[in-house]
């Protein structure tokens, strides 16, 4: 019988943590996962592949590559802060498909970057979609009393701004890849908040 411990315990946050941290460790040890072309070999996402050449999949492949040590711990240190919440609130299910969901549009709108028409860069990461985690959480916090637990409306807005910021100040970043998943989240998780309530509010009538 499951227990109210085992309800709590993020099972999809840390099997996507999981599974990039693998998937990072199968790549250096075959390779440098610093260098691009190497990268790009095993579906890391490229504007020319992807529209021309119809690789389709790359959209989804390159959220769980990382370029480096740096890049991958800096994504699965924020996941894993942010994921865990926001799986306790939403589900599981929910949760694994608000990643996914998040993932794929700021591999979708990162295509639109009008930077990468005429000079394409090799992309790849889960920004996307920890941007998307921190964009649900805020939806949540939106509907439910201005909070997630311990976090608040504000300090996750404050959070995805300092975020944003970041990554317009700094070179090689790409933004539009967080903004898309930041917006694929909040409207997901949105959705998901809005029914909460919604059952919440049946429940207390009848």
């Amino acid at each position: 019988m499951e227990t109210e411990s085992t309800k709590k315990v993020p099972y999809v946050t840390i099997c996507f943590i999981a599974a990039n941290i693998l998937i990072w460790l199968v790549l250096e040890i075959m390779g440098k996962t610093q260098d691009s072309e190497f990268m790009l070999s095993h579906g890391a996402a490229y504007r020319p592949y992807i529209i021309q050449g119809g690789q389709y999949y790359r959209l989804f492949t390159c959220m769980f590559l990382h370029f480096g040590a740096d890049h991958l711990m800096n994504n699965m240190l924020v996941l894993g802060l942010t994921g865990m919440r926001l799986e306790a609130v939403t589900g599981s299910i929910r949760f694994g498909m608000l990643y996914l969901f998040s993932g794929l549009c700021g591999s979708v709108l990162s295509l639109y970057d009008k930077t990468e028409v005429m000079n394409p860069a090799v992309s790849a990461g889960a920004s996307g979609c920890v941007f998307g985690v921190i964009g649900g959480l805020l939806a949540w916090a939106v509907f439910h009393k201005g909070r997630v637990g311990t976090l608040t409306a504000k300090g996750l807005m404050g959070m995805a701004a300092l975020s944003l910021y970041f990554g317009f100040t700094t070179a090689g970043v790409d933004n539009w890849g967080h903004i898309g998943g930041l917006l694929g989240g909040f409207l997901l998780g949105g959705i998901y908040a809005a029914a909460s309530k919604i059952r919440n509010s049946k429940r207390n009538h009848i």
